[in-house]
């Protein structure tokens, strides 16, 4: 995609994050994420992060999701845990390359010495597997979001879409013990694929903002899946932001001006403070034309131009909202390597 010089300036400028990619879920089977991967047929679904191409793309920060399986089949605990020390340990290995971090002022700093920022995100409280003290030992090593659901029902929530899914129920009090434990840790709630009624009652009772990590909204593709305008305005309430989505079926085509519709409709209705981005690269996803991967983000940055949204607008949707949330949010108990 050809773009302006506006349009590549503004990139340049920007804090770039990115709240939610699968990088590790693939880093588990020997991913190399220092290498930049060539586009093949598979990279429709995967291989759309590594640093290489985060460097190219201007990706200033990646939130790094923790994904286990819900179904017993070993400690979902056990793999996010690993999965935590893949990142510490790939940053500890090129340290001027990637930084774990977990404050705002911690991304700008790995920008300067030229190294890309990842912070951690965890997709569904079943790995906590019961246990509070879970969330605080993950905290204790940079644990950033915490999401309350994923494909299935656990202790806490209920999904919108998969296994379990019940729309009538919302929050269980272990769901409300782990919103109050998340601002006494300093982590922030991430609303990405819970369902309607638990969404809304975890808006309510967080103390702090809240985030929906990667998300469609339904004012302009209307599945169960993504956000409707209710929703949009709860986390605007909180101050929180929404992260759109980058996959084709969530956005409702294959070009990249869908996403743009997405980031225009979320600011419409929550105002310019509320959106960011979410793309979930590396998640199965195949996303729209223009967005192939992480080197592809200038792209975004022009095509929100050519839309007509304001410089200073773009560059709170492309990192500076996300900013905003993590000040308002200082995470309390890392220990950091």
């Amino acid at each position: 995609m050809r773009f302006s010089n506006e349009a590549k300036d503004l990139h340049e400028q920007s804090t770039v994050i990115d709240l939610h990619g699968d990088t590790l879920m693939w880093m588990k089977r020997g991913y190399d994420f220092f290498r930049r991967h060539r586009r093949t047929p598979f990279s429709a679904v995967l291989s759309h992060i590594d640093e290489p191409r985060m460097r190219m793309g201007g990706l200033t920060a990646q939130v790094f999701g923790l994904v286990t399986q819900p179904f017993g089949l070993g400690s979902a605990f056990r793999s996010a845990s690993h999965q935590v020390e893949l990142l510490h340990g790939a940053a500890l290995a090129h340290p001027d390359r990637l930084r774990v971090v977990t404050e705002a002022a911690d991304i700008l700093a790995a920008s300067r010495a030229g190294a890309r920022a990842g912070l951690l995100g965890l997709e569904g409280v079943h790995a906590l597997e019961g246990d509070l003290e879970n969330l605080s030992r993950l905290a204790a090593r940079g644990l950033r979001l915490c999401g309350l659901s994923h494909f299935s029902k656990n202790p806490a929530a209920h999904p919108a879409i998969g296994w379990g899914r019940d729309d009538r129920r919302g929050l269980t009090p272990f769901g409300e013990a782990i919103i109050d434990r998340c601002h006494d840790l300093g982590v922030v709630v991430d609303l990405a694929h819970i369902n309607r009624m638990g969404f809304l009652e975890a808006a309510r009772r967080s103390r702090d903002p809240v985030v929906v990590s990667h998300t469609g909204v339904c004012g302009v593709t209307d599945i169960r899946r993504n956000i409707d305008d209710e929703q949009i305005r709860a986390v605007a309430d909180t101050g929180g932001v929404v992260g759109i989505i980058f996959a084709f079926n969530f956005v409702g085509g294959y070009a990249i001006d869908r996403v743009v519709s997405h980031i225009e409709h979320t600011v419409r209705v929550g105002g310019e403070d509320c959106a960011a981005l979410g793309s979930d690269f590396d998640g199965a996803i195949v996303p729209v034309r223009g967005l192939s991967d992480a080197a592809d983000l200038p792209n975004l940055t022009a095509a929100l131009l050519e839309r007509g949204l304001r410089p200073e607008v773009i560059q709170k949707v492309l990192g500076g909202n996300v900013m905003r949330v993590l000040e308002a949010v200082p995470q309390r108990v890392y220990e950091a390597s």
